[in-house]
């Protein structure tokens, strides 16, 4: 039976030029950092731009940009505030600090739900952090948003590079675009990671050497701007995440 959801979500996307998910093989690899920051650096390049957070098991842009007393509004759905110039939409306005533990067939549904609901009106970007691994929360984006890319957050972490390497498989299989990978916290100047990724066939967008001064942004958009993180996602807005 067809989800009659599926055509509302079309609808909520039809005036959004790039829809970009970042992804990770895993948790704890800086994916949602990444994803904050590649969508603070496009709208301080003057797009239009909104950042979606999906990550169910632990939804934290909310912590990394500092928001604080704002909600979504109900106009024919529901529409996100702006955050730091940011369209701005996450589970957390309805679940607050409670832990959401969803299983399977209820995470589909709440995905559903907020894609449906979500008026995001006419945007150049939305990013959204996605929740890490192979979910159905994945498979479920890739369904219903017909023109979704991935972009690929790892460690430098041999281990952490094998789930990305089945990421890429289901992806390719599923025939969507892979933006390429970004290779975050390096420790080195090693360059395993980017050669394994050029064994891929993928474009390796960034080796983001580690910041221990970066936990000390959180919640302060102003001074993660700053931060090695920041200055190599600017690059990749520049280069690697434009409009045709």
């Amino acid at each position: 039976m067809i989800d009659p959801r599926a055509g509302v979500i079309n609808e909520r996307l039809k005036m959004i030029r790039r829809i970009i998910a970042v992804s990770s093989g895993k948790g704890g690899v800086g994916k949602s950092l990444v994803a904050t920051t590649l969508a603070l650096a496009l709208a301080r390049r003057g797009y239009k731009v909104g950042l979606f957070d999906l990550d169910f098991t632990s939804p934290s842009t909310h912590l990394i940009l500092g928001v604080r007393d704002v909600q979504p509004k109900e106009e024919k759905g529901i529409v996100p505030p702006i955050v730091d110039g940011l369209a701005y939409m996450t589970l957390v306005y309805y679940s607050g600090d409670q832990a959401t533990p969803l299983r399977g067939a209820d995470v589909s549904n709440a995905l559903i739900e907020l894609l449906s609901v979500t008026q995001w009106g006419r945007l150049d970007f939305l990013i959204i952090d996605m929740p890490p691994g192979i979910s159905d929360a994945v498979l479920d984006l890739v369904r219903f948003v017909k023109r979704i890319e991935f972009l690929i957050v790892t460690t430098s972490s041999l281990l952490a590079f094998e789930t990305v390497k089945k990421q890429v498989s289901l992806l390719r299989d599923l025939k969507v675009p892979i933006i390429g990978i970004v290779e975050n916290m390096k420790m080195n100047a090693a360059r395993t990671i980017e050669r394994e990724t050029e064994k891929l066939g993928l474009k390796f967008l960034a080796g983001i050497p580690f910041d221990p001064q970066v936990e000390e942004t959180i919640g302060d958009t102003a001074k993660l701007w700053n931060t090695t993180i920041a200055n190599a996602l600017k690059q990749i807005a520049e280069t690697n995440v434009t409009l045709n």
